[in-house]
Formats: C-alpha cells, sequence, structure tokens
C-alpha cells in the first residue's frame, strides 16, 4: 500500500513538472511572440501618429555632453547626415538633465568646432543612472547591460524613430529596437562590453580595473567569473549581432567584434574622425618658443581605464633620471574631462597622488577647457603621453601627433595596430606598458637632437591623414546609405 502510494506520488509529481514544462514552452513559443506582436504594432502606430512626418534618425547616446572622443564620433556623424540629408529629422536620447539643448550644442562648437544648426531634437532619459557603474559593485556587466534595456524602453516610450544609431556601444538595446521598435538598427562600437582579452585576464588571473584583487587571487571566484563572463559573452554576441550595419573604430575593435558577434560581411572598420586638418596647419614651435619648459600633454577623460596613475609613475620615475635642471622644466598637463561624480572624486584623487609623489609644482590638472585653449596646449607641448591599456582607437594620440607633438602609447589595442609605428625610417611615435619603460623613452625624446625629434614628427604628421573628419564622414556617409536609399523608395 506504501508503495502504491508512493508510486502515485511520483507519477502526480511527473505530471505537474511535465505540466510546468508544456507551459513554459507555450509561454515562448506562442504567448511572447503575439505579446512582441502587439508591442510592434503599438510602436507602429507611435511612429505614424507623431508629428514628424519625415525620417527620423535616432541617436543613443546618453551621455552626449560629456567632451570625449566617443562624442565627437557623434557630433561628426550627425553633421556628416544633415550635410547629404537635410530633410532628414535627428534625435538624440541623452541622460544629460542638467544641460539644456543650447548648452550643449554651445559645447559642441567649443570642444570639437562642430556647429550644429538645424533639425535636431533632445530626449532626455531619467533613467541613465541604471547604466552606471556605481549601480552594481557586483555583476556589473550583466547589470549595466539590463539597465541599458531599460533606459533603451524609456527611449522608445519617448520617441519611436526610423532608423536607431547606438554610438555608445549598448548592444542590448539592439534586439528592442529592431523588433518591438520595428527601427533599422545601426552601431558605431568604439569598445566590446567584453572581449577575449578581459576573458584572459582572468584566466590567468591578473589584477586589473575589471579584476579586482580579491578574485584574482582565489582560485575559485576566477573559475566562477570566467563562466560568468563566458556565458554574458554568448548573449553578447546574440544581441550585439542584431545590428543591420555594425561599424568599428579600430583594426583591434573589429577583430574582437567579428570573434564575438561573428557577422565580419556586416562589419566596417571606420576610424573615428580627429581634427588632423586645422592640427597639422599649426606652425611648429621650436624649443626656445616653448615658454622655457618642457611640456608633456595628456588628453584623456578621468575614467578608470585610463590609468592616469601610470602617468604620474611614469613623471616620478622621470625625475630621477633626468638632471635637475631639466626636470625644473618638465610640466605634465593632464587635459580632460569629468563624466560625472566619480570622475570629480577620481581626479581629485590624482591631485592627491601627485602632492603624494612630490610632483605638484610640476603637474597641472586643466578641465573641459575651449579649443583654443587646447590648440595652445598642444602648440606649446613636446611630447603626447597616453597609459590607457587596449585603448580601442585613441583620437587624442592622432589629434596629438598631428599638433606636431612626439606620442608616447600604450603598447597594445588601436595606438599598437593602428596609429603608432615605431620602425626606423618610418617611426612616427613610441610604445611602452610600464612606468620606468615611459620615463626612460621621456628622458630620450628631451635629450634627442632637434633635428631627430623633427624627423620623428614630421613623418607622424604626414602619417595622419587616413584619420581626418573627411574620411569619416565619407565612410559612414557610404555605410549607412542602404538605410536612406531604402526609405527613399
Amino acid at each position: 500500500m506504501n508503495f502504491y502510494l508512493l508510486m502515485m506520488r511520483m507519477v502526480l509529481s511527473l505530471n505537474m513538472l511535465l505540466l510546468i514544462i508544456i507551459c513554459k514552452i507555450l509561454c515562448i513559443f506562442i504567448i511572447l511572440p503575439i505579446l512582441l506582436i502587439i508591442l510592434r504594432r503599438y510602436y507602429s502606430k507611435k511612429r505614424t501618429e507623431r508629428s514628424h512626418k519625415e525620417t527620423v534618425v535616432g541617436f543613443f547616446h546618453p551621455y552626449c555632453n560629456s567632451g570625449g572622443g566617443g562624442e565627437r564620433v557623434l557630433w561628426a556623424a550627425i553633421n556628416a547626415i544633415q550635410t547629404k540629408y537635410p530633410n532628414i529629422h535627428i534625435v538624440i536620447y541623452t541622460g544629460d538633465l542638467d544641460a539644456h539643448p543650447e548648452q550643449i550644442l554651445n559645447k559642441t562648437e567649443k570642444v570639437f568646432n562642430y556647429k550644429i544648426e538645424h533639425k535636431i531634437e533632445f530626449i532626455y532619459l531619467h533613467r541613465r543612472k541604471w547604466v552606471e557603474a556605481s549601480m552594481y559593485p557586483y555583476f556589473t556587466l550583466l547589470g549595466q547591460s539590463l539597465g541599458s534595456i531599460w533606459l533603451g524602453l524609456e527611449a522608445l516610450n519617448s520617441f519611436v524613430p526610423d532608423i536607431y544609431i547606438d554610438t555608445m556601444g549598448y548592444a542590448f538595446t539592439y534586439p528592442l529596437f529592431r523588433y518591438i521598435g520595428g527601427c533599422r538598427v545601426a552601431t558605431y562600437t568604439h569598445y566590446p562590453t567584453i572581449s577575449t582579452d578581459m576573458l584572459r585576464h582572468i584566466y590567468k588571473r591578473v589584477i586589473s580595473h575589471t579584476n579586482k584583487r580579491v578574485i584574482a587571487r582565489n582560485p575559485f571566484l576566477s573559475a566562477a567569473k570566467l563562466i560568468y563572463y563566458k556565458l554574458f559573452g554568448f548573449i553578447y554576441g546574440w544581441v550585439g549581432s542584431r545590428a543591420e550595419i555594425i561599424m568599428v573604430n579600430s583594426s583591434w575593435t573589429e577583430d574582437h567584434i567579428n570573434t564575438i558577434w561573428k557577422c565580419p560581411l556586416k562589419t566596417h572598420k571606420i576610424y573615428p574622425p580627429c581634427d588632423v586638418k586645422h592640427l597639422t596647419s599649426l606652425p611648429l614651435l621650436k624649443d626656445d618658443e616653448k615658454c622655457d619648459s618642457i611640456r608633456i600633454v595628456s588628453i584623456a577623460q578621468f575614467r578608470p581605464e585610463k590609468n592616469h596613475p601610470l602617468m604620474l609613475k611614469a613623471i616620478y620615475e622621470l625625475r630621477s633620471i633626468v638632471k635637475e635642471e631639466i626636470w625644473e622644466k618638465v610640466r605634465l598637463i593632464l587635459i580632460g574631462s569629468c563624466r560625472n561624480f566619480e570622475d570629480d572624486i577620481r581626479m581629485k584623487d590624482m591631485q592627491d597622488l601627485s602632492k603624494h609623489f612630490a610632483l605638484d609644482e610640476n603637474v597641472e590638472f586643466k578641465l573641459n577647457i575651449p579649443y583654443s585653449e587646447l590648440l595652445l596646449e598642444l602648440q606649446r607641448a613636446t611630447i603626447g603621453l597616453h597609459t590607457m591599456w587596449n585603448e580601442h582607437f585613441g583620437i587624442s594620440i592622432v589629434e596629438c601627433m598631428a599638433a606636431g607633438l612626439i606620442v608616447i602609447a600604450h603598447a597594445s589595442g588601436g595606438p599598437k595596430a593602428d596609429i603608432i609605428e615605431t620602425q626606423p625610417g618610418s617611426q612616427n611615435g613610441f610604445l611602452a606598458t610600464e612606468a620606468e619603460e615611459y620615463a626612460t623613452i621621456m628622458a630620450h625624446i628631451i635629450n634627442m637632437h632637434p633635428k631627430d625629434r623633427n624627423a620623428i614628427r614630421t613623418v607622424a604628421r604626414a602619417s595622419v591623414n587616413r584619420f581626418s573628419d573627411e574620411v569619416f564622414e565619407r565612410e559612414f556617409l557610404r555605410t549607412i546609405e542602404p538605410f536612406f536609399r531604402q526609405k527613399q523608395e
């Protein structure tokens, strides 16, 4: 009897389990498609009811007022579209709630020298905090990616565009805008959310800003994080490949995107726009015209991956290499911008670190300076410094080279693959990895004969034309032209 009851319970349990599985399958294959169709029709109706009847291009860039290299790409793309398609209406989804449209456009002209005038509308998003890394002390990549869907849903509810272009790399929004919003989807990806290099760091248990010490030192936590990253990479590859046109900014990014997204036939490498035409026309000042100082310039937002501490360590090492009379002339100028409160704290931490190294007399911080002052700093400087590991491209590197600086960049990522050439006869800069190596190269440049320095500067200036605004605009318009041609047809 007991055996019979036991068997009956097992049969009932199996039946319940089978019923649950069937319900889940019905939910996935029947209810979800129906929900998708309903939502698609809802947003299609919203599109037909909007006041703008012309083609609308929506740019998803929640930090459009940050003033970094990614923002330069955004405004160059908008400028290119407005020039070729004057009847197109441009919408920018931004989370810069404290900035009025006129303020944003004025800053764009001041920082990037782009004058954006007509047919542009800002859609202000209130959920930007959900893509902030500070919101997710654990599972940061997953949290930010899910947060981007929540932010993207707010954007789609606020305004339904015809063409959706993401210029910040929020790949998890692509299925949302393509399958639910019914939009044509394109992306300009600066940096993959996850890369094979990150997986390699975790596998080798290397400490970095994406792999904390407590995890790197523990083999079990490292193994768990490796599994988590591989699962995330699989999902990231699927959502990223939903974009119909994929633009990447460098060979390094292209290699990683092709590895993870697996759609090389619709992936296009388009170098970001750099102000080389204006910068290469600047006169090169002689050493005695540079205010009797040796100025070393860094142009980078105060973000953790930019690795400002390495710059300060390199300058600290330089002090022990050069003579005292030369050291007194050395000035490190850190030019950048802060996106948020965390960046403000990071910049103040760098100021404290410079005092800790007794460098406060030799280091200057310049925040959000106007374009005219940036040009002046570039003209007066001798060396350009860049320390980010696996920088996706490096617009500031190109701009420094165009202005006549001798650049030392990190021997990785885009700078190594696309920009810096170190072979004799065609050398246009230097590559380094550690603080001591940076310091040694800086001392070498300072002690070089002026003719040897000018030879590198001349080659550097001649090598940057392929990164011009004109080349970017031509390649960008050529790549996205099918969207506009199909719309007109």
